[in-house]
């Protein structure tokens, strides 16, 4: 049965010297691959792999049978162009990084219209951006939101803060507490609006050590979190 669903790009696989397997967050059904067969023969007439950049949003109608492994495409159309998120060499870098990042915890996610939303909202923002430098730390700050582990902020003016629990605490006992600089840029962030993360001014080791302690937690909370490959070539970007 044909359907159709808005769906952005997370990562894709060449499978032989023609055909393409994508993954993709739909809006529809969530997590969905597809195999994009002759993906490789596209063209000026048929430019197929055009299409199917990371982070790429799509509208696609499909052929999906849900106990198929592989759904098919039937047709397939931009849902927005972006403008310089996939051409700037600053943002192509935060690109990887969070297509990375994104392929790494949404393996299993479901349909989630909210997420999706953020996501397609959040890119379409940052294509317009100049000043880019924090914006992957603001976005997966709101992104843990969509996956369950939000800071809880009931507490939020204690010293400390347990990455293990998702906690803010007046002691610094476990084993995951952090303090000072990043405590105090946690709840910084916290207090921001998404639209306004580029106020926030960071060197860029510092920047280096907010990230690093977002990936912590994420590891944390997500368990068998991978560290993205590109975090090297974000921090030399971003250096």
């Amino acid at each position: 049965m044909l359907s159709e669903t808005k769906a952005i790009v997370l990562s894709k696989l060449k499978l032989n010297d023609n055909d393409l397997i994508i993954k993709c967050f739909t809006e529809q059904r969530g997590i969905v691959s597809y195999l994009v067969k002759g993906a490789f023969k596209s063209n000026k007439k048929n430019p197929v792999i055009g299409y199917y950049q990371v982070l790429s949003q799509l509208i696609l109608i499909d052929d999906f049978k849900p106990n198929r492994n592989l759904q098919y495409i039937k047709e397939v159309k931009s849902l927005c162009i972006y403008q310089t998120l996939q051409s700037d060499i600053y943002k192509s870098t935060l690109v990887l990084f969070l297509s990375e990042v994104l392929a790494t915890c949404l393996k299993e996610e479901s349909k989630n219209e909210e997420l999706f939303n953020y996501l397609s909202n959040s890119f379409q923002f940052i294509d317009h951006e100049d000043d880019i430098a924090n914006f992957h730390l603001m976005f997966l700050l709101r992104l843990s939101q969509y996956l369950g582990f939000y800071p809880e902020l009931k507490k939020e003016n204690f010293d400390y803060f347990d990455l293990e629990s998702g906690l803010f605490t007046h002691s610094n006992t476990g084993v995951y507490v952090i303090s000072g600089e990043n405590a105090a840029l946690l709840k910084q962030f916290l207090e921001t609006n998404f639209e306004a993360y580029h106020s926030i001014k960071l060197s860029a080791a510092k920047r280096q050590s907010f990230l690093n302690m977002l990936l912590v937690y994420y590891d944390l909370q997500l368990g068998n979190f991978k560290k993205p490959k590109s975090l090297d070539v974000l921090h030399q970007v971003f250096h």
